[in-house]
């Protein structure tokens, strides 16, 4: 068969050390993601992407999209972390962080808070219909929607004002965008945690595909240690354990399995590294007498040879690690150290496309500049123009020009030069704006001033 049948994986619930990091987890990004949207700064939300007026709000920070390096940047950041992550630990960001696993979390919990745990949803869905099965499967379903939506709504209050777009929502009055990516984004959550789950990590993401290449035999990932768990099996209290190894065989790190491996059969690419085979495995070993970390975090170097965990931190920091490392601190410092000292003024120059050039009174030559300031700060500021670059060369316009905080303004330009202060055609010159309030405000934009061929 080229497509192996879904076998429905019913996981059981667990706690421990990582349970309760991945909750963690949960907590902090959803507070984050649900919550930035509601925050206000100087009169406006906090954190608001408005494409209609192609202007970026992070709090204090206001990007345009001539601000799109940045954006490159925080990719390339985003890279190197995954990278770097990988490389030294495994899939942490899948199996802690991932919007998939944390909704899946989120929609498991709701499973179990409604239908029970793992035995009474195998029963559940075996047993025929009744109308209390209908009441679990409909009261579970609607509490999901409810999520979805309310998710959707969220993502989409990061592109529209979220207060605003919740009072057309109550009044019937919401626009067709707005609609559908509500809409759109409530029915992948719905999907993707409620029904694909572990589908979506193990033939739609990407990244379980590609992950063995960021992986060496230094990674820090999630093993069963064969040699102390072998040969498996059952014991009882007079025999003991017979001979046979730690593992019971009690197939617990296969129920709380999110994608139903057994790590008992080796390392497998649909492991998310969430590490609940972990919690439960040690929750049996204390049960039974013996020491825990049956299955662990380690190595496959460490696993083989036996080594501390002093040696095996000692090789964390390896050669790939270091680079991954140094790329991303650097980027990272470029980055905000650029972000930190951005002057908060842009300019863009245009030439009128009407004419190169005209002459005005006395042989004077005179170009005309569509000049666009953006005001990057959040309160109205003014702005001084001059240009340079040819000798004598002036501003036959206004000079001074007022922009409103988080704004922009159009003005046209009128600059004039003697007809003998440059060469024939196209000379270099410079537009510099300074703020009037603050002089260490300056931005410059290069652009070109035609002067025409003089006829004898």
């Amino acid at each position: 068969m080229l497509l192996e049948v879904r076998r429905k994986v019913y996981m059981r619930s667990v706690s421990g050390v990582f349970a309760r990091w991945r909750w963690i987890l949960v907590w902090f990004t959803q507070v984050l993601f649900y919550g930035l949207p509601w925050l206000n700064w100087n009169g406006r939300q906090a954190v608001l992407f408005d494409l209609a007026a192609r202007k970026f709000h992070i709090f204090g920070l206001i990007l345009y999209p001539q601000d799109f390096i940045y954006l490159t940047g925080l990719l390339i950041i985003s890279a190197m972390s995954l990278f770097l992550f990988t490389t030294v630990a495994g899939r942490l960001w899948c199996g802690y962080a991932c919007p998939q696993t944390v909704y899946t979390e989120i929609f498991m919990w709701i499973e179990r808070r409604i239908e029970g745990d793992r035995a009474r949803r195998m029963k559940l869905d075996a047993a025929g219909f009744s109308s209390r099965k209908l009441r679990l499967k409909v009261a579970k379903h609607a509490a999901w929607i409810a999520v979805a939506l309310w998710t959707g709504l969220t993502f989409v209050g990061y592109f529209t004002p979220i207060r605003s777009m919740l009072g057309q929502l109550f009044s019937l009055s919401l626009g067709p965008w707005q609609t559908f990516w509500i809409l759109f984004y409530g029915f992948a959550t719905y999907g993707n945690a409620g029904f694909l789950r572990e589908q979506v990590c193990k033939y739609m993401c990407p990244y379980a595909r590609f992950q063995g290449v960021m992986f060496d035999r230094d990674t820090w990932i999630i093993t069963y240690d064969p040699g102390r768990g072998e040969p498996r099996g059952a014991r009882s209290r007079k025999s003991g354990s017979a001979g046979k190894g730690d593992c019971v065989d009690c197939s617990l790190c296969v129920q709380v399995c999110p994608t139903g491996i057994d790590i008992r059969d080796g390392q497998q690419y649909e492991c998310i590294g969430c590490a609940a085979c972990i919690d439960a495995c040690d929750q049996v070993m204390q049960k039974v007498g013996s020491p825990q970390g049956l299955i662990r975090y380690d190595t496959l170097n460490g696993m083989e040879q036996g080594w501390s965990r002093a040696q095996l931190w000692r090789r964390v920091f390896r050669p790939r690690v270091l680079v991954y490392s140094v790329i991303l601190l650097s980027v990272t410092g470029i980055l905000f150290g650029h972000i930190l000292t951005r002057t908060p003024v842009k300019v863009d120059v245009m030439r009128d496309r009407g004419a190169l050039s005209r002459e005005v009174k006395n042989g004077v030559i005179e170009n005309v500049y569509q000049v666009m300031l953006i005001n990057s700060a959040e309160f109205e500021r003014s702005f001084d123009l001059s240009v340079q670059g040819l000798p004598g060369m002036r501003i036959d316009s206004e000079r001074r020009v007022t922009v409103p905080g988080a704004s922009n303004r159009v003005v046209a330009v009128r600059v004039r030069s003697e007809p003998d202060s440059g060469e024939t055609g196209s000379n270099p010159v410079q537009f510099v704006v300074r703020a009037a309030d603050d002089p260490t405000v300056v931005q410059t934009a290069k652009t070109s001033f035609f002067l025409p061929e003089q006829i004898q």
